[in-house]
């Protein structure tokens, strides 16, 4: 499984500051949406690692495809329905009505956001708001943990013997860029967020 990561991520592109910023924004805007979904028990940890693993797939984070895979795991979820998701191939093990969930998130990663109006239509009639947005948030929580975790797992991977596990698409300039704009970005983005929610501004 490993080895398929390392293959697939090559010639991805990698998010930069602006992208990695707007991410942030969109998670914190949207996070609660999640929590409330979760409490309401319209998604379950096994939807939510799907759509995890998904979205990993697609941005070919290695540091997040082993965290989320113990999570998934964990979460009741099979070795051969994870390595189907990790590997973007014919989803066999996973429930029909999260199918077009699924698809989404892979979707709204390689489109890196940029999600068509009438597909998110489409999705929030499928599932009602609620369901949606709680999809649409877990979806851009995972997306921050991927453009920064490519960053992190990619430095400390530097520290290491074995070089063919090394991203080739990073550079050390521009993981240390990248995890020193971290926190700052998030205070930023978090107070911004709030804002937005005062005034009741959508930010989907």
């Amino acid at each position: 499984m490993e080895a398929n990561i390392l293959k697939k991520r090559q010639g991805k592109k990698l998010y930069n500051l602006y992208e990695a910023f707007m991410h942030l924004l969109r998670a914190f805007t949207t996070i609660h949406y999640l929590s409330k979904a979760k409490k309401n028990k319209i998604i379950t940890e096994q939807f939510q690692e799907r759509l995890m693993l998904a979205v990993t797939e697609v941005n070919g984070c290695a540091l997040c495809s082993y965290a989320h895979t113990k999570m998934a795991l964990e979460a009741g979820l099979s070795e051969d329905e994870i390595s189907q998701l990790l590997e973007g191939s014919n989803q066999e093990h996973t429930p029909k009505e999260e199918m077009n969930a699924i698809l989404f998130a892979s979707y709204y990663a390689e489109c890196r956001a940029k999600v068509d109006k009438e597909i998110w239509k489409k999705i929030v009639e499928e599932y009602k708001i609620d369901k949606a947005l709680g999809i649409l948030a877990a979806i851009r929580i995972i997306t921050v943990g991927n453009v920064y975790g490519i960053a992190l797992g990619s430095f400390l991977s530097r520290f290491k013997k074995d070089k063919s596990k090394r991203d080739k698409r990073t550079t050390l300039l521009y993981e240390l860029i990248m995890l020193l704009t971290f926190i700052p970005f998030s205070l930023i983005a978090l107070i911004l967020s709030f804002i937005l929610r005062l005034f009741k501004v959508k930010f989907i």
